[in-house]
Formats: C-alpha cells, sequence, structure tokens
C-alpha cells in the first residue's frame, strides 16, 4: 500500500507540475465517443457507471445466523458527529440495536484526537458488550484498543480500517465497509464517463485518515489512467474543517484554474455541501461545472443537491441503514461465538439520472433479512 501511495502521489505531483496549462482539454458538447482521448478506458466507465446505477437491487446479504443474544448494550464512538455519514450510521446502529432491545448510546469524538481518545476511554468505562470505531483509526487509540482487548469487550469498525473484515492488528472482530476499490473506481470513473474522458479534476480529502487518503490516492490512480484527464490539485482539507475551510478554498481555486476546473471528487459529501456556496457567490450555476461527484457516504443533503442540481450532480453512498444493521450482526455474531458474516455491501451510484424522491440508499429486504435472523 506504500508502494501504491508513493506512485500514485509522484504521478500526481507530476501532473500538478506539470500539466495544468493543458487541463483546459475538456469535451466540447456533442462530443463523440470516438473523439474520446482514451476510448478504451472511457468506454470501460460508461459501462460501469450503468451497471452502479442500477436501483432494483435485491439483498445479497447473509439470511442465516445466530439468534439475538438478549440484554446486550453498545456504545458507538464517533469521529465526529458533524459527519453526515458517521452520524447516519449511528442511527442506523440505533435503530437495529432497539429491534432487539439492546441499550445503545452514541459518544462524539468532536473531530479531534484528543476528543477521539477521550471518547474511546468513556466508552471503555463503561463496560459495554460491545463498541463500534466509527470512521477513525483505531491506532490513533491503540491503548484503548488493547483496554477494550484486555477486557473482553469485541470491537467493531466503521470505516475505521482500509479493507473491510477482521483486522488483526489492530485487533477489530470486523471493520464494516464498503471495498474502497469499488468506491474510488466508480467515482473516478462517473468523471471520465461523463466527461468522455478529457476533464480538469480537482480532488478534496483528509490525508489524516487512513481510509480517505487511500480512497483519494485510488481516485487519483484511476483518473490518471485516462490521458485526457487532468488532475488540477490535490486539496487535503481535514473533514472537521471542511466548514471554515472550503469557500477559501473553492475562491482560490476559482481564481487559480476557471473554466479549466471542470470537475470535482471529494472523499466524502461534506465538501461539497461547504463548496455549494462559495460556489454560489461566484456565479456558477448549481447544475454547471465544476461537476461534483461525492465519493462517500451519501447523506440526505447530498441526495437533495443532486435532486436540485445544486452543485453536486452524482454521489456514491453507503447503504448507512443497513451498515448499521450489519453492525449490530457483526457484534451478535461475536457475542454468540461465531466469526464474522464477511458481507460486503456492493457499489452503488446515484446520480440526477436516477435519484428520483430518495434521501437515502439501501438495497431492498436487508432489514426483513436481518430480522429473520436475529427471530431465529
Amino acid at each position: 500500500m506504500n508502494l501504491l501511495r508513493a506512485a500514485a502521489a509522484l504521478a500526481l505531483a507530476a501532473v500538478v507540475a506539470g500539466g495544468c496549462s493543458r487541463a483546459s482539454e475538456h469535451p466540447a458538447p456533442g462530443r463523440t465517443p470516438s473523439a474520446s482521448p482514451c476510448p478504451g478506458v472511457a468506454g470501460a466507465a460508461a459501462r460501469e457507471v450503468a451497471r452502479a446505477e442500477a436501483v432494483d437491487v435485491p439483498w445479497t446479504g447473509p439470511t442465516s445466523g445466530p439468534r439475538a443474544v438478549p440484554g446486550k448494550s453498545v456504545v458507538f464512538v464517533a469521529s465526529t458527529m458533524t459527519n453526515p455519514g458517521v452520524a447516519g450510521v449511528a442511527g442506523g446502529i440505533r435503530d437495529a440495536a432497539r429491534s432487539v432491545r439492546w441499550s445503545f448510546r452514541a459518544i462524539d469524538g468532536q473531530g479531534t484526537p484528543a476528543g477521539i481518545r477521550g471518547a474511546m476511554g468513556q466508552a471503555i468505562a463503561l463496560r459495554p458488550s460491545g463498541i463500534v470505531i466509527g470512521g477513525f483509526d483505531p491506532n490513533s487509540v491503540a491503548l484503548q484498543v488493547r483496554q477494550a482487548n484486555a477486557a473482553g469487550i469485541p470491537l467493531v469498525g466503521w470505516h475505521a480500517t482500509k479493507s473491510p473484515g477482521p483486522s488483526a492488528r489492530p485487533k477489530l472482530f470486523t471493520n464494516v465497509t464498503s471495498r474502497v476499490e469499488d468506491v474510488a473506481r466508480i467515482s473516478a470513473y462517473w468523471i471520465i464517463a461523463r466527461s468522455n474522458g478529457a476533464a480538469g479534476v480537482v480532488v478534496f480529502t483528509d490525508s489524516s485518515i487512513p481510509f480517505a487518503e487511500n480512497k483519494s490516492q485510488l481516485i487519483a490512480k484511476t483518473l490518471l489512467s485516462c490521458s485526457g484527464v487532468k488532475l488540477l490539485s490535490y486539496e487535503n482539507i481535514p473533514l472537521p474543517d471542511a466548514g471554515s475551510r472550503m469557500p477559501q478554498a473553492v475562491s482560490s481555486l476559482l481564481a487559480r484554474f476557471g473554466d479549466r476546473w471542470t470537475h470535482s471528487v471529494a472523499i466524502n459529501d461534506l465538501y461539497l455541501a461547504d463548496a455549494a456556496p462559495a460556489l454560489r457567490d461566484a456565479g456558477r450555476p448549481g447544475g454547471g461545472p465544476p461537476y461534483s461527484i461525492g465519493a462517500g457516504d451519501g447523506d440526505p443533503s447530498a441526495f437533495q443537491r443532486i435532486r436540485d442540481r445544486q452543485f453536486q450532480q452524482a454521489t456514491v453512498p453507503e447503504p448507512l441503514n443497513a451498515q448499521g444493521s450489519q453492525i449490530v450482526d457483526e457484534l451478535n455474531r461475536a457475542f454468540a461465538g461465531r466469526p464474522p458474516s464477511g458481507y460486503v455491501s456492493p457499489v452503488h451510484l446515484t446520480t440526477t439520472e436516477n435519484v428520483n424522491g430518495a434521501t437515502s440508499w439501501d438495497p431492498r429486504g436487508y432489514r426483513e433479512a436481518y430480522l429473520r435472523i436475529w427471530r431465529g
């Protein structure tokens, strides 16, 4: 992974240093597929995007497992509840825990290292049956992780490590997330397909979160697979600072790149929410460039912006409610002495073409499937 980061970073540095003057090579209206700078990649991207936009997706997750173990308690430690994805999955866990009559409590780390360490310490002091690590690197609370392990408290992550599934170091029963490679690829493919392989792109990320940094590096690598895509800038803005820093960042980017900035991709929809006022103030139309995609979470406000064509055209939403149910199911498997389910949510893409009246994304039938498992 370090080699991948280094390679992506070198490629990105080379493009930003030497390619900005060519970033105006974005497609003219009516451009044909044969005129694409990378017809092979653009064709593959278009096919993958069409597949990911399907909305009538049946449940492919677990259909068997242990009955709900009674009388359990769950504490959700949030990186920050201002992150809509974190707050959304917390709500999904709360609802699922209520359905099996478990107690639930959320503790907000408030987006700072000290706050997250304090929240994790509070969670362990409560001696719950299980703890959920919500959207932060468990290595940043290594001492508390070891304390929980020693106390026999199962830990389940949400966006806590780079990959879904169990983790030995740090020791997590499992980590619930979609595959970051799938999310990164479809986000980049949406830009390539929409621009027919010719775009000037700004990437917004939070390099302090390993999961997010890995995602943004993979996005950059996929974008660079098309020779017509130019990476204009790689903006590292901590998620808790997005509200205060995005307006100035957007103004600076508009001044530097003007119409060469045709597309944006952000590791979280929150960046695009905070970019909208600055774009509006600059006189940019909500349905015009830079066309933007959120590579993760898909909170209700993102669906609203997409539906209203207000400075966001697509998101790669996590099925937050279904993942909340999955987290409860994984904890139940830990309590029952069973292995993790191994389920990973398939990637989905919500765009202006398929958003309709939706405010979130969850696969059909997930709730009924989990209730059948828990009720035996």
